[in-house]
């Protein structure tokens, strides 16, 4: 069986596939209309984001049994069509669940601490410390919107800051020792702090919009580690400009790439830029999934369910 490899992982999966009998190639650069050509005669097709796996694609490819998608959302890929045609598609949302959830501590300790406007100004030579009083995590109540493997991570880092985690998820049962599920009508009632980790499916797109920040009772913090496609950007900066939203820290971005990968900013639109000249803004580049633990783990997780898919169904070596 054969194996491409369409974006750079860790070296370890690409030898671990081939230790449990695969024939694995590898093609980072050539275009799409390139691979098409040839993508009949693959088994397997390991994937980050480099392009979506529409239906035209996977109908071209005439023997694939598995997707591999080295993270944990799956919008681009048609899953649809891959379920019609038999594909298997595996994600490895353990895999980086735990660099996500640091990663979105951080942003939120850096927006409540105004951390790196204190930086950039003892940096310059300016030493301001009363306008630069924080606000304390302790006591506040944090709402987790989407309750899955980012979600539940990052409920498990809050334990120890004194605060109280409420979730709220589509389905019911999802509530763990770490956060308390709620209905919506409690959520909007007392979250303080707002972090979402949802995928990006047609429920969430634009979910963030300005109905949804009005319902919420009380002024919040927003922390966005998703998608960047469920917030409305101008919605946002007019709750940031009346008060609503009293901070945001933002790793994804609504005019970003599907690939994520090297977005020409500078015509991104006026919403944005005025979110990047803000002093409530924290913004980084989608890389809350993305440390040198994570890359070895994501590795791990796809090798490990190939592996087990293989086994199932009783394929040789």
């Amino acid at each position: 069986m054969k194996v491409l490899l369409l974006d750079r992982n860790h070296p370890l999966l690409e030898n671990g596939l081939k230790s449990i009998g695969f024939i694995v190639d590898a093609d980072y650069d050539s275009p799409k209309e390139i691979i098409l050509k040839s993508i009949e005669h693959y088994d397997g097709i390991v994937i980050r984001s480099r392009f979506p796996l529409n239906a035209d694609f996977l109908f071209a490819a005439k023997k694939l049994k598995f997707i591999c998608r080295i993270g944990a959302g799956l919008e681009n890929i048609d899953l649809e069509t891959a379920e019609a045609r038999g594909i298997k598609t595996f994600h490895a949302p353990e895999g980086n669940r735990d660099s996500v959830a640091e990663h979105t501590v951080g942003m939120l300790l850096m927006l409540l601490h105004r951390l790196r406007i204190a930086d950039n100004e003892v940096r310059n030579g300016i030493w301001r410390r009363e306008e630069n009083r924080g606000d304390e995590l302790m006591g506040k109540t944090v709402g987790i919107v989407g309750y899955g493997n980012m979600g539940k991570a990052f409920a498990k880092r809050l334990k120890g800051f004194g605060v109280e985690v409420i979730c709220y998820d589509i389905l019911e049962g999802k509530g763990d020792e770490n956060a308390r599920q709620t209905d919506w009508d409690e959520f909007s009632e007392i979250a303080e702090v707002i972090s979402l980790h949802t995928p990006q499916t047609p429920l969430t797109l634009g979910l963030v919009n300005k109905s949804w920040i009005d319902s919420m009772k009380h002024p919040f913090y927003f922390i966005n580690t998703a998608r960047g496609k469920s917030v409305v950007t101008a919605d946002l900066v007019d709750a940031l400009k009346s008060g609503k939203i009293k901070g945001a820290a933002l790793d994804v971005h609504e005019f970003e790439k599907s690939s994520f990968e090297n977005p020409d900013c500078s015509n991104w639109p006026a919403d944005f830029r005025y979110l990047a000249a803000s002093d409530k803004v924290i913004l980084t580049p989608h890389i809350a999934g993305w440390t040198f633990q994570s890359k070895r783990k994501l590795a791990e997780v796809i090798l490990s369910k190939v592996e087990n898919w293989k086994k199932m169904h009783n394929i040789a070596k």
